[in-house]
């Protein structure tokens, strides 16, 4: 999938400038597609030049003037082509995983370093999604928000980030338990 899919997907919620787009993609779509804010700024500028996207000057006082985007009629034709397509099955890579498959006996405090920071990490993150879930729901519960709202796929893919980020939580302890008792155990 390519970075432009995610960015039109984004556009839909409406007009946005890149700042918001990277800050968006921290909070929601960072739940299925990472990007650093060079490759964001980019990707909007290419997307521009192709047409998928219109770009407008907002004149700001005190601050630089900030650049708006939306997505055009091409640009929802490409996201229409897009979604058409099959989806090929996730792939996963993740580095964590090599390291503590490799773990011998004296490299248990360095994984469990890394481990725990994974833990660190994804509570954080999980409470980042439980915020902006509150937010999307607004005082309704998730079957009125599902009958009633005009979107549900931010909503959805969110519910994905939550398990996603609930399982790395449970594996991380899990893994942790081990590694300790492990450690503390007669040798």
């Amino acid at each position: 999938m390519a970075l432009r899919n995610a960015v039109l997907a984004a556009l839909l919620e409406g007009e946005a400038s890149g700042y918001d787009l990277a800050k968006g993609f921290d909070a929601s779509v960072a739940n299925f597609w990472m990007a650093t804010p060079q490759q964001l700024y980019k990707e909007l500028e290419r997307m521009a030049a192709e047409g998928l996207i219109e770009t407008r000057i907002v004149q700001q006082e005190r601050r630089p003037n900030k650049r708006l985007h939306s997505i055009t009629p091409a640009g929802r034709a490409a996201l229409r082509e897009f979604i058409a397509e099959p989806a090929k099955p996730t792939a996963i890579r993740d580095e964590m995983m090599v390291k503590v498959q490799s773990m011998e006996a004296e490299d248990a405090p360095q994984v469990r370093a890394v481990v725990a920071e994974q833990l660190e990490w994804s509570t954080a993150k999980l409470n980042r999604h439980e915020r902006l879930r509150t937010r999307l729901l607004n005082g309704r519960s998730e079957q009125a928000f599902l009958e009633e709202a005009e979107r549900v796929g931010t909503y959805l893919t969110l519910l994905r980030g939550i398990a996603f980020e609930q399982e790395n939580i449970r594996w991380a302890e899990f893994t942790l338990s081990v590694i300790d008792r492990r450690a503390s155990a007669p040798a």
